[in-house]
């Protein structure tokens, strides 16, 4: 027997004479009914975890930090003058003048957090967020840094947390995936692979929804009987059980009839889970979903399905900007206002409406929320009235599932261009959610090219002073 070409299935088929394999083989065909040895079933986190579902709000392009969770009172100072200090050379190098926030800032809740007039719904919700002021990105580029923020590197190919989420925990709902990507309509930069599971079994990549098309077009009934359905599956999974006897390395396949099985079930499930209409006018209301803008009842919707998605017990969900017309995401170089404004007015209320709902339903103790942006944005103008990237230093946020509330952790320098207290980096950042979610980061690993690969790589640390 080859140890370098052998799967499990492989071991047991050719240990003790083979029987083993006869003993398990029952097993396993037990287990792929009852679903019992699925790689989405719930596994026993390493400690007690202090959340059980994430909701990741993904801010594509980058919200600048000082005209939302940062204030900088220098800036107004020393508007239209040219920096004072030594500039890092920018993505397009079309540096202009310091430039002052449009947005004045406003002390809110019994915690006295200052945030901008952009978010005053996210601001009613202030006592319970943790701003992170200091955090760092890996690159300044959308692509590589789109990768490190969702996968922990910059070249593409890893998994994505949302994958890693569900290699170590597995749903908690065997209908429905582990990790869900509700996608408001844009491709992030670097492509559909931001979501992917790179090297980990196929059963952790992300399925992804859309607001509008809840219902995945590829788990969608062709056949008018069910028992038409059953009947091909069955001949699906007789034809793969031939493929594990003859090939080595039979355990793709074993995800392919697993993730088969899964989009049986999640016929049921899905539009149940996915069925807004069911919710009540308050609830919709708290949303958003009465607004007259588009892009804010388009947000409030996915806001709804997060909601619902992690009820039900999807471990890893994953919200995506909106298509809003005449901004691109959080990526201004140009009309900061206008794009900022635009930006902002589809996600401060559905957002604000999330945490509430949780927070009334008791689910936001176990509902870690996290909202970020790959990098942040310069303290001085590009042109005129633009921001160009800033991975130095730029504000994030967690909520829920064990964060302390009402907090401000680490700090940029008096013009909000560089972390100077208590740096933070996306080994940093996935190192606590996972710690909320009952991980030990060192010790989840996969094994993949000859070493133990784990997300947060060699790096990451735990943040006792965010931790409740």
């Amino acid at each position: 027997m080859n140890p370098y070409n052998t799967s499990r299935r492989d071991f047991l088929k050719n240990s003790s004479m083979g029987f083993g394999m006869l003993a398990a083989s029952s097993l396993f065909q037990r287990d792929l009914m009852a679903n019992l040895s699925s790689p989405l079933a719930p596994k026993v986190p390493h400690f007690p975890a202090k959340a059980k579902s994430v909701i990741f709000l993904y801010m594509d392009g980058g919200v600048s930090q000082v005209d939302s969770f940062d204030p900088k009172p220098q800036l107004a100072k020393e508007n239209g003058q040219a920096p004072k200090f030594k500039l890092d050379a920018t993505v397009f190098n079309n540096t202009g003048n310091i430039l002052k926030s449009p947005w004045e800032f406003k002390n809110y809740g019994e915690s006295g957090l200052p945030i901008s007039d952009l978010f005053p719904h996210i601001g009613s919700c202030a006592d319970d967020l943790c701003i992170i002021r200091s955090m760092t990105a890996l690159s300044p580029n959308h692509p590589n840094a789109n990768y490190a923020l969702h996968c922990g590197h910059v070249l593409a190919g890893r998994p994505s947390m949302g994958s890693w989420f569900s290699y170590g925990l597995g749903s908690m709902n065997q209908n429905l995936p582990s990790y869900v990507v509700v996608n408001g309509g844009l491709i992030p930069s670097g492509g559909m692979q931001t979501f992917g599971n790179g090297f980990l079994p196929d059963n952790h990549q992300a399925s992804i929804v859309g607001p509008k098309h809840p219902v995945m077009n590829n788990i969608a009934p062709r056949e008018s009987l069910s028992k038409l359905q059953r009947k091909k599956l069955d001949y699906l999974n007789s034809i793969d059980t031939a493929f594990f006897k003859k090939y080595h390395h039979a355990d793709q396949v074993e995800a392919a009839i697993e993730n088969y099985e899964l989009a049986y079930r999640m016929q049921m499930e899905v539009p149940e889970v996915s069925d807004i209409s069911k919710e009540t006018e308050a609830t919709r209301k708290l949303y958003g979903m009465d607004s007259p803008y588009e892009q804010t009842r388009q947000y409030a919707s996915q806001c709804l399905i997060a909601r619902r998605l992690v009820e039900q017990g999807v471990r890893f969900v994953e919200l995506t900007m909106a298509k809003v017309n005449g901004a691109d995401r959080w990526d201004q170089h140009g009309h900061l206002k206008e794009g900022h404004e635009m930006n902002a007015f589809t996600v401060d209320q559905p957002i604000a409406g999330l945490i509430k709902d949780l927070k009334s339903r008791g689910l936001l103790d176990s509902t870690l929320l996290v909202f970020s942006g790959e990098f942040g944005r310069t303290p001085f103008a590009q042109g005129q009235n633009g921001r160009d990237h800033n991975p130095q230093g730029f504000s994030m946020w967690m909520a829920g599932g064990g964060i302390k509330g009402g907090t401000v952790y680490g700090a940029t320098d008096e013009y909000g261009y560089r972390a100077v207290e208590n740096k933070v980096d996306v080994h940093d950042l996935h190192a606590n959610m996972m710690h909320l979610m009952g991980i030990d980061h060192k010790q989840l690993t996969y094994r993949f090219s000859g070493r133990d690969v784990r997300l947060t790589d060699v790096f990451g640390n735990i943040i006792p002073e965010i931790l409740a």
